[in-house]
Formats: structure tokens, sequence, C-alpha cells
């Protein structure tokens, strides 16, 4: 059973409450960016983008490396491992609701007297 008062899981569930870090994300899924590289796609500034990975980085999301004046980031997946696991079972609630809703609707339409297809008589 996954823990549901951890500070990790606050901090990361703060982190991902933000579709700018959201995006920002997935845009280090798909490799290593530079801090300019995480803002160009926003209409916001170094020192704003700065912040939203400051955010992410606190939440152990991102690891950011400095090689001389360029700031590189890249995902560091682990604590969305724990984020995954409290809302799979939330996941697992809709699943067998969804399940009851399907039986009943066939249930309903088995009950129905269907007329058959092509009887013109």
């Amino acid at each position: 059973m996954v823990e549901l008062q951890t500070p990790q899981l606050d901090t990361v569930f703060h982190a991902l409450g933000d579709a700018t870090r959201r995006r920002m994300l997935r845009d280090l899924a798909g490799g290593e960016r530079t801090v300019g590289q995480l803002a160009e796609p926003f209409a916001i500034s170094l020192a704003a983008a700065s912040k939203h990975i400051k955010v992410l980085e606190s939440a152990g999301l991102i690891r950011r490396e400095i090689r001389g004046r360029t700031h590189l980031c890249r995902l560091d997946p682990g604590p969305l491992a724990s984020a995954h696991a409290w809302l799979s079972a939330y996941e697992r609630f809709w699943t067998e609701r969804l399940d009851v809703l399907e039986r009943l609707l066939r249930e309903e339409d088995a009950r129905k007297d269907p007329t058959p297809k092509g009887d013109d008589s």
C-alpha cells in the first residue's frame, strides 16, 4: 500500500499541478534540455522558467547539472512511481465501477424485446 501522508508525494503533486511544469517534464522525457530550451515554448522569462525548474527539482522530478555556464536538466522519473502507485488505487476503483455499469447496460439490453431485423410481416 502506498503511504498517503508523505511530504514527497505532496511535493510531487504540487509540481504536477502546473501545466508549464507538466510540459517541461514531457519535454525532458525526450532527453536532457537546457533551461533556455525548457523556457522556449512558453512566453516566460528565463527567471520564471528557473522558478518552475526549482519546483520540479525540489520534488525530485528533475536533476540539474551545471556545465560551465550551461544548466542541463534531465528527468528523474523515480518520484513519479509514488504518484502512479497512489493513482492506481483510483484506477481500480473506476475500472470496477465501469465494469458494473457495463454489466447493468448489457442486462438492460437483454431484457428488451428486440424486433427481428428484416421481418416485414
